[in-house]
């Protein structure tokens, strides 16, 4: 979650609010996972850690609202993240991209690309393991879900090319 807080503010100097709304919108469906509190709590770890400043802002009708900006210390967080190809889980990637194009801080289908090869690799290497091991092994069994799961997770990787190419 810190990264992709850390990645929307690289778009401009936001608020709590702003950022669980983008947040909300780019989860769809899922957003109910979202914790309404989490994206504050969120905020206020990465200011104690130096990644954001905060600021008050006053406004005419309203009370003092915190707007949030990234130090360069988040600055290089989030390159570091775009970078990464550690895949945890397809919600963490799918934020990443929506991040990455709202901030212009990357082209989306570059970063599924990058994402691609790796799952490649990680798939090859999967597919050589269950051919060194006896056929009906409980090892071979184990290594072809593996497999199975990266082969999908390359088909949702084409769906988010496809969507990402037609924008």
């Amino acid at each position: 979650m810190q990264d992709v807080v850390l990645a929307l503010l690289a778009k401009e100097p936001s608020h709590g609010y702003e950022l669980r709304a983008r947040l909300h919108e780019a989860l769809g469906p899922l957003r109910d996972a979202l914790n309404a509190g989490q994206v504050y709590v969120t905020l206020t770890r990465l200011e104690k850690a130096g990644m954001v400043t905060a600021e008050h802002v006053g406004q005419a009708d309203r009370p003092d609202r915190k707007v949030y900006a990234l130090t360069a210390e988040g600055q290089q967080r989030v390159r570091t993240w775009l970078a990464d190809v550690s895949w945890n889980r397809p919600t963490e990637f799918h934020l990443k991209l929506i991040a990455a194009a709202a901030a212009r801080l990357a082209d989306p289908v570059e970063l599924v690309d990058l994402q691609r090869r790796e799952l490649l690799r990680r798939l090859a290497d999967a597919q050589r393991a269950a051919l060194a091991e006896p056929e009906g092994s409980a090892a071979a069994l184990l290594l072809e879900g593996v497999v199975l799961r990266l082969e999908a997770d390359l088909r949702w990787l084409d769906a988010c090319a496809h969507y990402w190419e037609s924008k």
